[in-house]
């Protein structure tokens, strides 16, 4: 894929969020360059995105724009002040601008606001209760003139800022509207507005043209400048990636995103020729949470599980309207920080390894958002099963991986299914995954609950009954080719209405015809939308059970580690050296919506096992370089982990 990039994405970032209401009067009025760039150096920060425009479509640099911030103080430039600054301690500042949310602009002209198929505008209502809840904001138009004005606003940052180390834009995603300027476009293209889909297909090519116009509009002056569209879907990276150079996935766990966003996501932006970074925030809750302060643990998982799959950290933070950083802040920031910088050593160029290749079920939907089934299950399940892994989609290079997963529901075209054809290694199919094409089905099951009854081949560790599967899966027999590995149990009748018995599923019955897992050489099939029953319903036999097929076509992993399923592992290369990242910390719901971790459970004399294909010289703890001892047998290496206290990295050296 085409790289065109001249700048090694820093490692330390903080994204330095300045949406400050026209209502504040009293913008900057106590700010000190100074020591603003002190702080940032203080706690080891490398880089920050600093304003030029605000979600609220005030400006914060001297300008002779209506839009300047009316509260900004007089004759200072922010902006300007903010670049100087952080470059005299050697310090990157990419500038941010707001895209699609702008409140002045939508103001001043609300014939520029998007809007709905009833002509209603897109966004914020003028009597909703701006700041609790999305929309917050209204949400600009870009097919109307808005978007000359937007590109006018980036010329004059470029202009004005000769040394400009990039553009972060932001809120970019495909906004369908009903405006007049839209309208007139898609009758010219031939395209029908009154079609939704046909509105989404214009959508999409509109925001695919104002990002290949901005792109070059920064280009042109600044061509050493970086350049990222945030808010894109991460599906659309192979079509878009010519025009983002960088990808950064923004997952602050407790503001919507959750523990499970990020290491889902970065192991399909990770597949890509861009620098990546992961983002959260110090704050408690979610963006502008003012006087909401992180628990230091929690902010050192998120940052080292950023490390342990090869991205760079960044952190949200706010700066005060005065233009003061929160001194407490950069404590908890800075200690974080200084934790990442000892490590970079073994950071840098270290790519992530992964034998087994993952679909997403919302990688085939046209806006690629974050699904809670399928694809939660999976990830969480693969990753308590420390299997190393990437997330793939059918333009994939599968010839890496040793194992390709199709889970529950993924549609196989004749291009994918060539390809899964010709590939060599071992494939699971799970749920309606490859019923139709590679396997005969009866149709959906009349029950809605099931009961399994193992086969002694993946019977290991599963005690000896039938156990529940709470979802309807669809009826398969072992047909030619196909070995049985065990059968479905159904019950006397499904629960409903007319007949029940007791308070919850009607009991087994008697053993089927019908299998619950089949094996055809390195092919496996479940019926069963396993991984989102997963998800669903947390059965830790629905584990076992992905664990122990895996096995029979598997028996080889990269990895092995003895722990709680909660020890996160992950391997990369780095040139001579393979790095293990060990990680052990533990959310709990400690609020309706909150997953929170306040406290570090130390986990000692942890047993690992490694695929090496050379006896590494040593083996040791970094950045402590304390040695361990091991055993290597000509593919394994065998070693222990003292102590893993949150986060451990073991070095092997070759």
């Amino acid at each position: 894929m085409p790289r065109n990039r001249s700048f090694d994405l820093p490692s330390r970032q903080i994204h330095l969020d300045f949406h400050t209401s026209p209502f504040i009067g009293d913008v900057g009025k106590d700010f000190d360059a100074r020591e603003f760039a002190r702080m940032m150096k203080r706690a080891h920060v490398d880089s920050v995105t600093v304003f030029a425009k605000c979600h609220h479509g005030h400006l914060y640099y001297n300008t002779k724009s209506p839009a300047r911030h009316p509260g900004l103080k007089k004759g200072l430039d922010l902006l300007g002040k903010q670049i100087e600054a952080l470059h005299r301690e050697g310090i990157r500042a990419p500038i941010y601008i707001s895209v699609q949310c702008d409140e002045f602009a939508a103001d001043t002209h609300p014939e520029w606001i998007a809007r709905e198929v009833d002509g209603r505008p897109v966004g914020a209502g003028p009597f909703d209760p701006k700041g609790t809840g999305w929309p917050v904001w209204q949400i600009m138009d870009m097919s109307s003139p808005y978007q000359d004005y937007l590109a006018d606003q980036t010329r004059e940052v470029l202009e004005i800022f000769d040394r400009v180390d990039g553009i972060f834009f932001d809120m970019c995603w495909d906004q369908t509207s009903c405006s007049k300027w839209v309208i007139e476009a898609m009758l010219a293209r031939g395209m029908n507005p009154e079609n939704e889909d046909e509105r989404k297909k214009y959508s999409h090519e509109v925001s695919l043209n104002y990002m290949k116009r901005f792109h070059a509009i920064v280009k042109k002056k600044s061509p050493d400048a970086s350049v990222y569209f945030n808010g894109r879907p991460l599906w659309n990276l192979a079509e878009e990636v010519k025009y983002q150079e960088q990808v950064e996935i923004e997952a602050l766990p407790t503001g919507g995103w959750g523990y499970l966003y990020f290491p889902k996501n970065v192991r399909f932006a990770r597949r890509f020729d861009r620098p990546y970074l992961g983002m959260t925030a110090r704050f408690h809750k979610s963006w502008a949470d003012f006087g909401g302060l992180k628990p230091y643990p929690a902010l050192e998982y998120e940052t080292s599980q950023m490390m342990a799959h090869g991205a760079r950290c960044s952190i949200g933070d706010q700066l005060h309207p005065r233009g003061v950083l929160d001194p407490a802040a950069y404590e908890l920031i800075g200690r974080v920080y200084d934790r990442v910088e000892q490590r970079e050593p073994w950071l840098k160029g270290a790519k992530p390894l992964a034998q087994v290749g993952l679909f997403m079920s919302s990688s085939q939907q046209s806006q690629g958002h974050a699904t809670y089934g399928t694809d939660e299950g999976a990830v969480r399940m693969l990753t308590q099963l420390r299997q190393q892994f990437d997330i793939v989609h059918v333009d994939s290079d599968f010839s890496n991986y040793e194992l390709l997963i199709l889970p529950d529901k993924i549609n196989i075209d004749d291009a994918l299914a060539k390809k899964i054809k010709a590939f060599p290694g071992a494939v699971l199919f799970t749920g309606s995954s490859g019923v139709g094409r590679f396997i005969d089905s009866e149709g959906e099951s009349p029950f809605q609950t099931t009961y399994l009854r193992f086969g002694e081949k993946i019977s290991r560790d599963v005690p000896a009954t039938d156990h529940v599967m709470y979802d309807r899966g669809v009826r398969v027999r072992a047909g030619k080719g196909w070995q049985s590995l065990g059968n479905v149990v159904e019950p006397y009748f499904d629960r409903n209405w007319q007949h029940f018995s007791s308070h919850f599923q009607t009991p087994p019955d008697r053993e089927s015809e019908y299998s619950f897992a089949l094996r055809k050489g390195r092919w496996l099939h479940v019926p069963y939308p396993i991984f989102a029953a997963f998800a669903n319903h947390g059965s830790a036999i629905y584990r076992l059970l992905v664990r122990n097929l895996i096995e029979l076509v598997l028996p080889e992993q990269l990895i092995d580690v003895a722990g709680p399923t909660g020890l996160e592992a992950t391997v990369a290369q780095q040139k001579n050296r393979t790095i293990v990242h060990l990680l052990y910390y533990s959310p709990e719901r400690r609020t309706p919506t909150l997953d929170l971790i306040e406290d570090v459970v130390a986990l000692r004399d942890v047993a690992v096992s490694l695929r090496l294909k050379k006896k590494p010289r040593r083996v040791m703890l970094v950045p402590e370089n304390a040695e361990i001892a091991f055993q290597y047998d000509g593919e394994r290496v065998d070693f222990r982990v003292p102590k893993i206290h949150g986060h451990a990295m073991v070095c092997l050296e070759t």
